[in-house]
């Protein structure tokens, strides 16, 4: 039983988040950046721990009241995730979120 435990502890430990920031997003934040899984963290507390790295990445996702600019679409394991959900939405480990502006062509 102790071994079973401990692999279960050491499977855990090898999962991981992917986060992929796209467009000018990648250019400040990077993209395919691996974190550890956590528990209980929401998307938007996901999202806003990466931004903080980098003022000016934090800016162009966030206003100043700390909400996502209203162009930004946030994706989990390729569904779209309304802002408004971001903070209810537990991100699991082996989940792939993908952080986007809206792209507008022409």
């Amino acid at each position: 039983m102790w071994e079973r435990e401990n692999k279960d502890c050491k499977e855990k430990e090898e999962m991981s988040i992917k986060i992929r920031f796209f467009a000018r997003f990648r250019e400040l934040l990077g993209t395919d950046i691996i974190i550890d899984g956590g528990t209980n963290i929401s998307l938007a507390s996901l999202v806003e721990s990466i931004a903080q790295k980098n003022k000016e990445g934090y800016d162009a996702i966030f206003d100043e009241e700390g909400k996502f600019r209203e162009f930004v679409i946030l994706m989990r394991n390729g569904k779209r995730i309304e802002k408004t959900d971001a903070e209810t939405v537990t991100v699991l480990d082996g989940d792939e979120i993908a952080v986007s502006p809206l792209v507008a062509g022409g």
